[in-house]
């Protein structure tokens, strides 16, 4: 078995309500889609994230292809050597393992496929039977807060998550209107966004605690580490890093440093499907747990997530979401959390989905017609100089 083709789709879906936070609003999912098709016609799908440029990842990838044609899938760990090293994608390495996952997940899928087994099994196996996944609640509007989180609660959701860290007193009253709507046994999780000086973030965790807050995502900025560091021993709440684990060298500092009690990353932060699990391996080693972050993903990165969290040895209840957000997907068939929390074992060999054809053209016609689903809105930039937000169209 070798590789024949590398074909690549861009798509934008678009999710049904914008995503709001300190960092970034956005309304849909722009990713590119690998298809690896190998010289017996057998096919690997694998979803690369699009970052802040799509175009970019799509590049790089194109980079990638001279260096895999004709190769054998099995070698992921010698083709990610090539691409990295002697492709000298080590100088530019964020982008290189957002493109790089999506390339990683087809080549797991492809041998999944030809050894008739579910990821997991190649990973050293079950580790568990279901994981679960929280509740994205919406931010800036109160008046719909309670609502939604009445949604979850009748969906069977037990983690809920907000972003926090753009105005403390709204977000003060947020936490109270979750607590009472979810009453006292489910838990909630914040997430900052690198939004708050430490001494802030110590008072402000503080407040936030009163209504019980599960953990809090990078409260601080990520660098340099002892941010983090010194947080820890402010504040009884628990940390995850987030931002920050952008290289295995990060989330190796991060781990060894014990500069937090939960890591919450991914695959496509770390480069691979092998990078992440074994990250998370040594993380159990030092006593932290992982959750499983998300950007913003299709179901193809979705499920890559899942197949591993299965194997994990020390994970949190709740992982990132994205599905119940989302108009539509690129699969024949939905995955199970954009309906429910909990995703069980899958039993088909590789990935587990499968891609519908004419979703990919439909959504990539989408991309072709809007381009990429943007990070941010014209009208939250430039505060110091509104004469410049006013002359451009809004976003």
């Amino acid at each position: 078995m070798r590789i024949a083709a590398l074909e690549l789709t861009t798509v934008s879906v678009p999710y049904t309500h914008r995503e709001n936070s300190s960092q970034v609003n956005r309304d849909g999912v722009t990713d590119v889609v690998v298809r690896i098709v190998t010289d017996d016609g057998s096919v690997g799908w694998g979803e690369s994230c699009s970052g802040a440029n799509v175009e970019s990842v799509y590049e790089a990838l194109r980079a990638f292809e001279p260096l895999l044609l004709g190769r054998n899938p099995w070698n992921r760990e010698a083709l990610w050597h090539d691409c990295y090293r002697r492709g000298i994608w080590n100088f530019r390495e964020p982008t290189f393992n957002f493109a790089w996952a999506g390339v990683d997940m087809a080549l797991w899928d492809l041998c999944g496929k030809a050894a008739g087994q579910p990821i997991y099994n190649l990973l050293g196996g079950l580790r568990r039977t279901r994981v679960s996944y929280f509740w994205y609640l919406p931010t800036g509007d109160l008046s719909v807060l309670e609502e939604e989180c009445r949604r979850g609660v009748a969906a069977g959701f037990e983690i809920f998550y907000i972003k926090t860290g753009i105005d403390i007193e709204r977000e003060v009253e947020a936490l109270r209107i979750i607590r009472q709507a979810i009453g006292p046994d489910r838990k909630i999780r914040i997430d900052a966004n690198e939004a708050w000086s430490v001494a802030e973030a110590a008072r402000n965790l503080r407040r936030l605690d009163q209504y019980g807050v599960d953990f809090a995502e990078q409260p601080v900025p990520a660098d340099p580490v002892e941010n983090m560091i010194e947080l820890k021993q402010k504040t009884d709440v628990l940390l995850a890093a987030n931002e920050g684990l952008w290289r295995v060298a990060d989330a190796w500092e991060v781990i060894t440093r014990r500069a937090c009690d939960v890591l919450c990353f991914s695959p496509y932060w770390v480069g691979s499907i092998g990078h992440f699990h074994r990250l998370s391996c040594v993380a159990a080693l030092q006593g932290m747990r992982v959750c499983k972050h998300t950007h913003g993903e299709l179901g193809i990165a979705a499920a890559a997530g899942q197949q591993v969290l299965l194997t994990l040895p020390r994970i949190v209840e709740g992982h990132q979401q994205t599905a119940t957000m989302m108009a539509d997907d690129i699969l024949t068939e939905p995955i199970p959390i954009a309906r429910q929390p909990h995703w069980g074992v899958p039993s088909p060999p590789g990935l587990g989905i499968e891609v519908d054809p004419d979703k990919l053209a439909r959504y990539h016609e989408n991309y072709r017609r809007i381009g990429q689903y943007r990070p941010y809105r014209i009208e939250n930039l430039a505060s110091e100089d509104p004469a410049w937000r006013s002359a451009r169209p809004p976003s």
